[in-house]
């Protein structure tokens, strides 16, 4: 097993841990200084027990803090997750009939006027070709 030396408030503790450990360790024991600083910055010096105990109290307080945010954010993913699985269940909506003018409401306008005059017209020549006859 390997002997990690760790600096945690200033003072050197020798830790063992499994082998390919030492990374993880090392980051503990950082978060673990990082708090015992804070105490130092605020408090000053103190038995190290203490210190230790202090620092891994702020550092259980985190941590519960996370904890709850985790639950919070798995309730909330688990109810998307029921939403998304609705929507997968639910039946494809109706599709929605759109109908589009395929002649534009001038041109109709302009055909009836057109078959107008071409009616007037053709009045107009059948009667011509009937004076004409007679």
């Amino acid at each position: 097993m390997p002997e990690v030396t760790i600096m945690i408030g200033g003072r050197g503790f020798e830790v063992s841990c499994q082998e390919g450990e030492e990374s993880y360790l090392h980051s503990a024991a950082k978060m673990l200084d990082d708090e015992a600083q804070v105490l130092s910055d605020q408090i000053g010096r103190m038995p190290e027990a203490r210190m230790l105990l202090m620092a891994g109290l702020m550092l259980a307080d985190k941590t519960a803090a996370v904890e709850d945010r985790i639950k919070e954010v798995e309730a909330e993913l688990a109810e998307r997750m029921q939403e998304l699985e609705a929507l997968k269940n639910a039946p494809p909506p109706e599709p929605e009939r759109i109908e589009i003018p395929i002649v534009p409401p001038q041109v109709n306008e302009s055909l009836a006027e057109l078959a107008a005059r071409t009616e007037a017209l053709a009045q107009q020549i059948e009667e011509q070709t009937r004076d004409g006859a007679a």
